[in-house]
């Protein structure tokens, strides 16, 4: 493959992605769906609760689990009801916890939300596991916020990024526990690490893969 032709995308046989955008900022939703089991997990229900379980259900799919990429009010706002509906856990990194659960540190007391959200279980920075028969990684890219993670997919060359690395641009980091040098770090590991043929599915905007990322993020080692 040419790196810089874009790659064909994850799809295949076996596995989909799929992407809904809910929300008032604009947030991507995804589902990861194993073809082999019809199960599938959700990424970031940020929004429109009602909507994602309606696109679930016309799927035919079964979640299994909920992964989260941080706590930001706009990642975690349809959490509950999705969770309680299907009757599955919500996961995030360990460190995310605090910021998830404060009103105020998530970012949803300026929306007049006062949200807190709980996970029910938690991944250790570097963790691997397997859900839904999908086997990833989870990469701690704090930055964004201190507990940002991104969910790697080796079988499906498959990056969920969440806030920290965008098509062309990376995560902000003047909320809370953001921090610049961190970012950098991040962002720098991921291009430096994963394949350049990832597909790079990020919290907001358009895909993306690592080698474009490589030669045109700002943050690019070059």
């Amino acid at each position: 493959m040419n790196r810089f032709n874009k790659p064909s995308g994850p799809d295949s046989e076996d596995f989909s992605v799929q992407r809904m955008v809910v929300g008032p900022i604009g947030t991507n939703v995804y589902i990861l769906i194993n073809k082999k089991t019809q199960e599938a997990l959700i990424v970031d229900p940020g929004d429109e609760a009602q909507r994602i379980i309606a696109r679930l259900d016309a799927d035919k799919v079964k979640p299994v689990a909920i992964l989260l990429t941080h706590g930001h009010f706009d990642h975690i706002e349809a959490v509950d009801e999705v969770r309680t509906h299907y009757g599955i856990p919500a996961y995030c990194l360990d460190r995310e916890v605090a910021l998830m659960e404060d009103s105020r540190a998530n970012g949803s007391r300026g929306w007049d939300k006062g949200l807190s959200v709980t996970p029910d279980r938690t991944f250790k920075a570097e963790e691997e596991a397997t859900l839904a028969g999908l086997r990833f990684r989870v990469l701690h890219t704090p930055g964004h916020t201190a507990g940002s993670c991104c969910y790697y997919f080796p079988d499906q060359k498959l990056l969920i990024s969440g806030d920290t690395l965008f098509c062309g641009s990376y995560g902000r980091t003047d909320l809370e526990t953001g921090n610049d040098a961190q970012i950098v770090r991040s962002v720098q590991r991921l291009l430096r690490e994963l394949p350049e043929d990832t597909v790079v599915c990020p919290g907001h905007m358009n895909t993306t893969w690592i080698a474009f990322e490589r030669r045109y993020n700002p943050l690019s080692e070059g």
